[in-house]
């Protein structure tokens, strides 16, 4: 999987100069001009990651962070999506990914990590929590309440008009309209797919047949749009639309309620962090690895089980000690509290918990 140094330079480039076309866009969303506080020498550097569209938000607030006390240092992100991401560190294109979901045993058996030493364990850390907001375009109806069989349907093109007898059922006092309902999913391959269709297959697997999956079964109707923007562009921009996008970006549409137990929770930020809470760290996995399997079909009070948990994944050994470093320092600032609070204040993610910050900086501090 590894491609030639040169090649490999020449990719970071190009994925630098996006990430700083992105930064200049969003200047003045989360920065801020404090001068360095602490003890610790300033490192310096470049710093090049890649991956899910879902973290771009948290990553904005995590490098301004760092930079608080490392102004000399870059830290230049690609939101290409998970799958893209997780290839380009694997192809050694990037120094780090950002994945909304961890390698699967399989592959990291499979090996061929190009950014990493050869041999070398990677580090997985959950660094960013956050729901999927079930969004939609109905005239007249801010919010629905929906159960998981109802979801599943309606994205498995089994319901297929916004009357159907299940959605009026949970929802007698909306006006719901003779409309066809056009599901719209991800057309690149997707993290935050994946963890959508993973909540149907927990919750909802003898509706929704086609499993936990990032790539939307070409077999299935609607239409489809590329990265989180995308499917906000559609949904917003018809009549009769749903969609799944991460809930940073969720802020200005209607959304649905999910059954949980006997009641129907809406997307927060507190949900997604009860949810977590009643998940378990996959066995199997190595000292850095921190990969979560998520138990959906949890009750507990106040849980929202439609959250996608992105994780921040690194070497535990460069051939760079600087990049050693600088990996190892920025994801410190991502874990910290107060980036876990930039990111909530920016991106309206759930801070983890401090006993994960205790396992994900063990987890940090094996890089090397």
């Amino acid at each position: 999987m590894k491609i030639s140094r040169i090649a490999r330079i020449g990719a970071i480039g190009a994925v630098a100069a996006l990430a700083l076309a992105g930064c200049a866009a969003n200047e003045g969303t989360t920065g801020s001009t404090d001068a360095p506080t602490s003890d610790v020498p300033a490192i310096s550097g470049s710093l090049v990651g890649a991956g899910a569209s879902s973290q771009q938000v948290a990553i904005q607030a995590w490098t301004a962070e760092f930079q608080k006390t490392n102004p000399d240092a870059q830290i230049e992100y690609d939101p290409q999506g998970s799958g893209g991401g997780r290839e380009s560190f694997q192809q050694g294109a990037v120094n780090f990914a950002g994945s909304d979901r961890a390698f699967k045993t399989d592959e990291i058996a499979a090996g061929g990590f190009g950014a990493c030493v050869d041999g070398s364990d990677i580090v997985e850390i959950p660094a960013y929590i956050s729901p999927i907001a079930i969004v939609f375009s109905l005239d007249g109806v801010d919010e629905l309440n929906l159960d998981a069989k109802t979801i599943a349907s309606i994205f498995a093109g089994k319901i297929t008009n916004w009357n159907d007898p299940a959605i009026a059922a949970d929802n007698p006092d909306a006006t719901l309209p003779d409309l066809a309902i056009t599901p719209v999913h991800r057309s690149d391959k997707s993290g935050t797919t994946g963890n959508f269709t993973d909540y149907l297959a927990q919750t909802a697997g003898d509706v929704w047949t086609a499993g936990s999956v990032e790539e939307w079964p070409a077999d299935l109707a609607g239409e489809s749009a590329e990265k989180t923007s995308g499917v906000a562009n559609a949904v917003k921009g018809g009549q009769g639309l749903i969609g799944y996008i991460d809930s940073s970006q969720a802020a200005d549409f209607s959304a649905v309620n999910v059954k949980v137990g006997d009641n129907f929770v809406p997307h927060s930020a507190e949900g997604a962090a009860a949810t977590l809470d009643a998940s378990k760290i996959e066995e199997g996995r190595t000292a850095g690895d921190l990969a979560f399997a998520i138990d959906r079909t949890t009750t507990a009070d106040g849980a929202y089980p439609v959250l996608l948990v992105s994780y921040l994944i690194g070497c535990a050994e460069y051939e760079d000690e600087n990049v050693a470093a600088l990996t190892k320092a920025f994801f410190t600032t991502a874990i910290s509290a107060e980036g876990q609070d930039a990111a909530a204040s920016n991106a309206g993610s759930a801070p983890i918990s401090d006993d994960l910050r205790t396992q994900a900086q063990a987890a940090i501090d094996l890089i090397k």
